[in-house]
């Protein structure tokens, strides 16, 4: 079976050794790219990258413009990491599409959970499942939402936020029950991260998954 490949991005050779040391005792195949120039070369070069974790702070393109132009062809989830703990910076990064937002100095084994969480849910859609309500339709199995026929383009975190709530209609679900299901019992951020991420989530839908 083949390895996960995860793309580390980062200026710093040693941050890049931890994380992928790491990575590497937990079975992931591990590319390195230290600056966005060389992440976004690679990126698009490999085709089969299951996740990105990417520095904010680089020379030569930052992660916020490598996030842009990951984001403009692909739903790959990227967990975003920054030395700066400014909450404008991490509405910024979910506002880009960034699935989850860690800030230096981080536990590498907390790291390795927050990966080991995304893929193992990306790795469990039932590959015939799909949802339809109020005129919207979510395919899990080729990861798709449309409305109309229209495709409408969801991060990794927005489209797990709209199939749980298309799977609990009617349901009043709370913030402790969204973040232990969509973020898995390994989150220790704010729960204002869900009034972020369902914010943008309305916006793209137009209000009609409420």
């Amino acid at each position: 079976m083949e390895r996960p490949k995860i793309l580390v991005v980062d200026d710093e050779s040693r941050m890049r050794k931890l994380v992928k040391d790491f990575l590497t005792k937990s079975g992931y195949e591990v590319q390195e790219a230290a600056d966005g120039s060389e992440a976004l070369d690679l990126f698009f070069a490999q085709k089969n990258i299951s996740l990105v974790i990417l520095d904010i702070m680089m020379p030569k393109v930052d992660g916020w413009q490598v996030c842009r132009e990951i984001r403009a062809y692909s739903n790959v989830p990227i967990i975003m990491l920054t030395a700066r703990g400014d909450e404008r910076d991490e509405l910024q990064g979910f506002q880009l599409g960034v699935d989850e937002y860690i800030s230096k100095p981080f536990s590498p084994k907390i790291l390795v959970a927050r990966v080991e969480a995304i893929l193992r849910r990306t790795s469990q859609v039932n590959t015939e499942e799909e949802l339809e309500a109020g005129g919207i339709r979510l395919d899990k199995a080729a990861h798709i939402v449309t409305i109309a026929d229209q495709k409408v383009e969801l991060s990794y975190k927005e489209f797990e936020l709209l199939a749980y709530f298309m799977e609990n209609k009617g349901i009043a679900l709370s913030r402790e029950k969204i973040l232990n299901h969509v973020w898995d019992y390994d989150y220790f951020g704010d729960a204002r991260t869900i009034d972020t991420h369902v914010k943008k989530l309305r916006s793209k839908m137009g209000k009609r998954e409420s």
